[in-house]
């Protein structure tokens, strides 16, 4: 009988104690630990959450940026095809571009700079 304590209730009997039961004390500090911890980790995931969101954004403006200038060179191809003078085009892409010249045009080229 080693759970018996030596206090009794009002009628005079003794009051058994288990030894496994939490006191109510005991349960308040259990529970504010409980809540302090899913505090914590609301606080770190809300953190993480953020972090996350900034980072995505910057990855969202850099595709707007992207898709701006595919808009801009749609733009320009769709200028070159209503051209009414494809010749026009083709000369100054051969000559600008791929370095073309007519026989009979002499180019120069400075050489002296490296």
């Amino acid at each position: 009988m080693a759970n018996r304590k030596n206090r009794s209730d009002r009628n005079g009997k003794y009051v058994l104690k288990k030894k496994g039961s939490l006191s109510k004390k005991t349960a308040r500090g259990f529970v504010g630990l409980v809540a302090f911890v899913a505090a914590i980790y609301c606080i770190i995931s809300i953190a993480q959450d953020k972090s996350e969101i900034a980072e995505q954004q910057a990855i969202l403006d850099g595709l707007y940026a992207e898709a701006e200038a595919l808009r801009a060179e749609n733009t320009s191809y769709e200028s070159i095809i209503n051209e009414d003078d494809e010749r026009a085009y083709m000369e100054r892409i051969a000559i600008e571009v791929l370095g073309y010249a007519y026989p009979s045009e002499r180019r120069f080229y400075d050489t002296t700079r490296s």
